[in-house]
């Protein structure tokens, strides 16, 4: 179940069925994420693709060119469906060959045919990409705004998610169990769409067994499970700092369609946005999930093997050696863009958490979500929100996380937090998200599985300090908490998640070990549980796992979805990263 493998393999079978000659690749704004998530540009270019264009610049194109076969990707969307028929009319291009990226009706096939007068459509098909392949285990939707009043979906929102699992299942070829989270009614909802449109396409889902190829299955009649969570289970992993490195890099610089904008880093002048991607980034695929000190020592190692090698480069006495240099360019070139790239990241993590004193904040996080001496936590979060070495966001992290974790202590202790918020200089509404997270996943909100459960012992580890060494000396790294999702899926993988809490969808029950998983965070999913999901792979033997989110969250990003979703309208005020926050 590798998301990556499989949007490729569609992509290359795009560029394949045109065949030979110069191509130009038509896509809308969701299907360029799709394609640069998983393509750099000059490996398309080596397909022959030698223009890129999206639907919304065809209306001002005003030259035409016969001579490029023109690959269509889009979702299959009413305003996708009409620029094509308009482009049909007064074609651009010498032929079509139209992919979307989902289920497409009839009678939108039926109107680009009658468009199509002067016959250039070639084919037509459904190639399922109607995803982010984030990592291969990983896929996201890019979506925030997913609540309605924290009680409902967002509609747009529950159609674009339904659509997305469909064409994940599609694109791996599963027709699985469904389970949910038996208290969010968004979780309910959102399994009976999926089952719905199972239904409805069922000679899509009629997969013959050979083409089932359940990876690692003893058993390749037991289907896969379907698991479908609501971010309400688990509000603190998007809260904390986190330590390893994709994580650190999407929680203080943002990761966005595996891209980070650097231009408003200090020093930074030729590297205004870096790319991240494990397909194409050797160094980031193997350190992706490894902590910061970790990172700090490899970053060390690869510099000096750069540096060595940039020595051998310089001897350059005869034609052997100039032959040796040109052979090895390329791979030189490479390494030095790497080196280049992790080095400046490395720098201005490093430089965030020495200035915003993040190892103390972090501490104290894992100390208030782990532990239970409330007046300590206390004390300890009152001193660092009167500090001047922390960041207001991390301010506002530690109060959301006191009244997560002591909710039902006295309302004088959230007040004098909150007074404290205010002398920082910050504003009223961003101070009420403290209240506005109880309100989300308080243990009010949190039947039968609360938020006081999520933070007991039994849902998380016996604290360890690690002494990790890393480029400018020794830290302590605290790695108590661990994601509710990894129980879940423990469970799950064993047979003794409970029924009650999480119900199957219908009257099919397996009574097996599941030997395939996808997990859908309602909501948005982490980082951090994209690496737990990581680890769960490799050590649960026979068991692959993947999973989604509607989006994947940092704090900013989090907050954002809280203050959207407290309206019930489904509109929100401004959001928490358009606020005028400093890194």
């Amino acid at each position: 179940m590798d998301v990556i493998a499989s949007v490729k393999m569609y992509l290359n079978r795009m560029v394949d069925e045109c065949g030979v000659g110069l191509k130009v690749l038509l896509m809308d704004r969701q299907t360029i994420s799709v394609v640069s998530l998983v393509y750099l540009q000059s490996e398309m270019l080596q397909k022959e693709v030698y223009l890129f264009e999206t639907m919304d610049n065809l209306t001002r194109m005003s030259e035409s060119m016969k001579y490029l076969k023109c690959i269509v990707f889009v979702r299959p969307t009413q305003t996708n469906i009409d620029l094509l028929r308009q482009e049909l009319i007064r074609p651009h291009f010498g032929q079509y060959h139209i992919f979307f990226s989902n289920i497409i009706s009839k009678t939108d096939i039926k109107c680009l045919a009658e468009a199509d007068e002067y016959e250039v459509v070639k084919d037509v098909n459904e190639f399922y990409c109607d995803f982010l392949a984030v990592s291969p285990h990983l896929f996201s939707i890019n979506i925030s705004n997913t609540y309605q009043g924290f009680k409902s979906w967002n509609q747009s929102s529950l159609q674009r998610t339904t659509e997305a699992i469909i064409s994940v299942l599609l694109s791996l070829k599963r027709n699985p169990t469904i389970r949910y989270q038996s208290n969010s009614e968004l979780c309910k909802r959102l399994a009976e769409n999926i089952r719905q449109t199972i239904a409805r396409e069922g000679s899509l889902f009629d997969f013959r067994k050979s083409s089932l190829n359940y990876s690692n299955s003893s058993d390749p009649s037991v289907p896969p499970v379907l698991l479908i969570l609501d971010r309400k289970l688990d509000p603190i992993t998007p809260l904390l700092n986190q330590w390893t490195y994709g994580a650190q890099l999407h929680e203080l610089l943002t990761i966005n369609n595996n891209r980070i904008n650097l231009a408003d880093v200090p020093g930074v002048k030729d590297m205004k946005e870096v790319v991240l991607s494990q397909e194409h980034d050797d160094f980031y695929q193997r350190n992706v999930y490894l902590n910061y000190g970790e990172i700090c020592a490899n970053i060390k190692q690869l510099m000096d093997e750069f540096q060595t090698k940039t020595k051998s480069q310089k001897k350059v006495e005869s034609i052997a050696d100039m032959k040796s240099f040109i052979e090895t360019y390329p791979q030189f070139k490479k390494m030095s863009g790497t080196v280049t790239k992790h080095v400046t990241l490395i720098d201005e993590l490093f430089r965030l958490i020495s200035t915003h004193n993040l190892f103390e904040v972090s501490e104290t996080e894992q100390e208030l979500v782990c532990q239970s001496d409330h007046s300590e936590s206390l004390k300890k979060v009152r001193k660092l929100i009167t500090s001047d070495k922390i960041r207001d966001l991390d301010a506002l992290r530690l109060a959301m996380l006191y009244a997560l974790r002591f909710e039902k202590h006295s309302n004088n202790d959230n007040q004098s937090i909150a007074e404290l918020l205010k002398k920082r200089g910050i504003s009223d509404k961003q101070i009420k998200l403290a209240s506005l997270v109880v309100n989300f996943a308080g243990t009010k909100r949190q039947t039968p599985i609360t938020a006081t459960e999520l933070l007991s012992t039994d849902h998380v580890k016996s604290f360890t300090k690690k002494m990790i060494k890393g480029l400018k000396g020794v830290e302590n790294i605290y790695t108590q908490h661990s994601p509710l999702i990894k129980e879940i899926i423990e469970d799950l993988a064993k047979a003794k998640l409970k029924e009650v809490l999480y119900p199957y969808l219908g009257t099919i029950q397996l009574r097996e070990k599941p030997q395939e998983i996808i997990v859908f965070m309602i909501g948005g999913t982490t980082y951090e549980e994209s690496c737990a999901v990581y680890e769960l792979n490799k050590s649960l033997m026979g068991v692959k796992i993947l999973l989604g989110g509607t989006t994947v969250h940092n704090f900013k990003s989090f907050t954002d979805e809280l203050i959207h979703g407290s309206n019930p309208l489904g509109s929100g005020s401004p959001s928490f990263s358009d606020r005028n926050r400093i890194l």
